[in-house]
């Protein structure tokens, strides 16, 4: 997908905001993108899903598998679109867990998904927890990429956009030195 399409799907969908934005790693950000409301408009977010099925149709998928909650959304509709089954890893007692009656199979082929990679913690997670029940991990991708190049998994990544967003300590933050109040708009910390 081209960058400035990528760009008008996420605009379009109300997905990127400005303001002062506490990450979930603990740093700050006077951008974010909220994937929610762009996953709450199938019809423009399904352009994303279809890019990241095509990239991994050969792959022999047979999980698409996604950290609650931004990615559940994601691996839903990149397994529907593979003809695979999609799950979803849960945290308790802050490790990724696969509850419901989840299972993971020796040998089976995993693609793990994510809405937004910013540090790459959780997904990591999820595929060392993919490789610990004996999965094989295909490959991971995001719908977006803002990462800074901090995030390299070690396995095949693919993403539909890539995003330069500066992120900053809270005791560099511009935005902390102005005043200006912080908001926590993901979903990490959920109950």
């Amino acid at each position: 997908m081209e960058h400035e399409r990528a760009i008008e799907l996420l605009r379009s969908s109300g997905a990127l905001l400005g303001g002062h934005f506490l990450l979930t790693s603990g740093n700050h950000s006077g951008r974010y993108i909220q994937c929610a409301a762009l996953l709450s408009r199938p019809e423009i977010a399904v352009e994303f899903m279809e890019e990241i099925a095509e990239k991994f149709k050969g792959d022999k998928v047979e999980t698409v598998v996604a950290p609650a909650v931004g990615g559940i959304i994601v691996a839903y509709e990149v397994a529907r679109l593979l003809g695979a089954r999609a799950l979803f890893f849960e945290r308790v007692e802050g490790k990724m867990t696969l509850r419901r009656g989840f299972h993971i199979s020796e040998g089976e082929r995993v693609l793990i998904v994510e809405d937004v990679i910013t540090t790459g913690g959780s997904v990591l997670e999820v595929r060392d927890t993919v490789e610990v029940r004996g999965g094989t991990v295909a490959g991971l991708a995001s719908i977006v990429n803002r990462s800074g190049g901090r995030f390299e998994p070690g396995v095949s990544y693919y993403y539909c956009i890539k995003m330069e967003i500066p992120i900053y300590s809270p005791e560099s933050c511009p935005f902390c030195k102005t005043g200006s109040p912080v908001v926590k708009p993901g979903s990490r910390g959920l109950k």
